[in-house]
């Protein structure tokens, strides 16, 4: 067994429904064909129909479990509603809410214009909150119970990060809601937990943030203790126990998977991992003779 194997048993997920915005691409489908593994109905969502239902069918011929796509642009409140009444009246009920869907930029802020800027705001924090608020609000009309709510941040959402600020405030935002949900609305049996993901790559998303040969240039796998990215099994083996009921006492908490990558950027002396041998023999023995006189 290792990181690559799946986690959990057969039928962990097995009469959960389960909506994914964002669920027709990169780690939203594998997280997506991991669910239907598991034996959940899983529900996909975007505002491109037809690469969803392209992703359903594939997902369903892969798995042999039931996809179901669902347009939707989670940055308009009626349309959140709809496509929550419209899995509803197909499922009966919804059990769980993974807010996936994202969108970024690398660059500069200053050249970034406002419009850009709200394209990601709107589409990470104005979306999960849609989805939240709607998913939420019928959870709680109806009376019903043992529902979650599993939100995709970053590491840098409590740390910021330069040239990807419109993300970082979006997320920052979306783990708050996160943790503030969780001690609020634990009485209606709701639990509200996070991800936050250090690299794994993705075909789509990769190339639109580092464009041409900057992938190559730019290599996140130096930046990660373990000296390497992560792979997609990884993340879904974690989102599947933190949507499942084996996690049905983990609440408000926010899980990192990135290799040890934010905290080797956070420490301040960190950088000395670079320094060879030969040059700390030197420095101990300049420490001896100091404490020898």
């Amino acid at each position: 067994m290792n990181y690559t194997h799946k986690m959990l048993r057969d039928d962990a997920l097995k009469g959960k429904t389960i909506v994914v915005t964002g669920g027709g691409s990169g780690l939203g489908k594998s997280m997506t064909k991991y669910f239907l593994e598991l034996g959940a109905n899983v529900v996909i969502t975007s505002r491109n129909l037809d690469k969803l239902k392209n992703t359903a069918q594939e997902l369903e011929e892969d798995t042999g479990g039931n996809c179901f796509a669902v347009q939707c642009d989670v940055r308009h409140y009626e349309q959140v509603e709809s496509m929550r009444d419209s899995i509803v009246e197909k499922y009966g009920s919804i059990d769980v809410l993974l807010n996936n869907a994202a969108g970024n930029f690398i660059s500069p802020t200053e050249r970034l214009s406002a419009n850009a800027f709200d394209v990601v705001i709107d589409i990470v924090l104005k979306g999960s909150k849609n989805c939240t608020l709607a998913f939420g609000k019928h959870w709680i009309d109806k009376g019903e119970k043992n529902k979650t709510i599993l939100n995709i941040v970053t590491t840098y959402a409590w740390t910021g990060s330069a040239y990807v600020v419109p993300s970082a405030t979006a997320k920052a935002g979306v783990l708050a809601m996160t943790r503030s949900l969780a001690v609020e609305w634990a009485k209606y049996g709701i639990r509200s937990n996070a991800i936050a993901p250090g690299p794994f790559p993705t075909k789509g998303a990769w190339e639109r943030l580092l464009p041409g040969d900057l992938a190559e240039k730019f290599d996140l796998s130096k930046k990660v203790p373990l000296r390497r990215v992560g792979d997609h099994q990884e993340l879904a083996n974690l989102a599947a126990y933190l949507v499942s009921d084996f996690s049905a006492y983990v609440n408000g908490e926010v899980v990192t998977i990135d290799g040890g990558e934010w905290l080797e950027g956070a420490g301040q002396f960190n950088l000395l991992k670079d320094i060879p041998e030969e040059l700390w023999d030197q420095l101990e023995a300049m420490v001896k003779a100091k404490r020898s006189k």
